[in-house]
């Protein structure tokens, strides 16, 4: 059986620098959610010299729009989203302190350097596993831009919150070596 990292957030550089691709972990505390729409209202302030929202320093950002709660629940189904679409944005943020990053799909190879540059990680969440992932979310609380609904800005509070290292901080990077390994030569 694999070995299970269990993180608190906010995390440090060096928590983040000792994570390796593969590495299987359980996430406790406060992220932040966003999507595209969010993070370039983030980057407009940033452009505009402004102050955001939120302290990104040691802080994970899951790529997420969670569903309406069920009465008793702290979260609908939340899956997590593709995460190409947030690259343009993700530098920037990177440079502010962020250290990791919840989503699917591959990652640019700008958004791979920054993140070696600054000491983060890509963390892949379970695609079709929204139900199960949401019983990890104990809290939600709109931080910022209500008005884009599911979209906004929110902080969670998560027990458990299961995911993997997919590219560590040294640009190992399971989208490009795991597949090699089931290739019929």
């Amino acid at each position: 059986m694999e070995k299970v990292i269990r993180l608190k957030t906010p995390v440090t550089t060096e928590e983040v620098r000792k994570l390796r691709a593969k590495d299987n972990v359980l996430i406790t505390g406060m992220i932040y959610t966003g999507r595209d729409a969010a993070h370039k209202r983030l980057i407009n302030l940033l452009n505009e010299g402004k102050e955001l929202p939120i302290d990104l320093k040691g802080q994970l950002i899951y790529y997420v729009g969670p569903a309406p709660a069920k009465p008793g629940h702290a979260a609908g189904p939340a899956g997590p989203t593709t995460s190409y679409r947030m690259d343009p944005y993700t530098p920037a943020l990177l440079k502010l302190g962020l250290k990791g990053m919840i989503g699917k799909g591959k990652r640019s190879k700008e958004v791979i350097d920054s993140m070696k540059e600054h000491g983060a990680v890509y963390f892949g969440a379970i695609g079709g596993a929204a139900a199960l992932i949401s019983k990890s979310i104990k809290k939600v609380e709109v931080v910022c831009y209500e008005d884009l609904g599911a979209e906004a800005i929110h902080r969670f509070y998560v027990e458990d919150f299961p995911a993997i290292v997919v590219i560590d901080s040294e640009g190992n990077n399971l989208y490009e070596t795991e597949p090699q390994k089931y290739r019929i030569q």
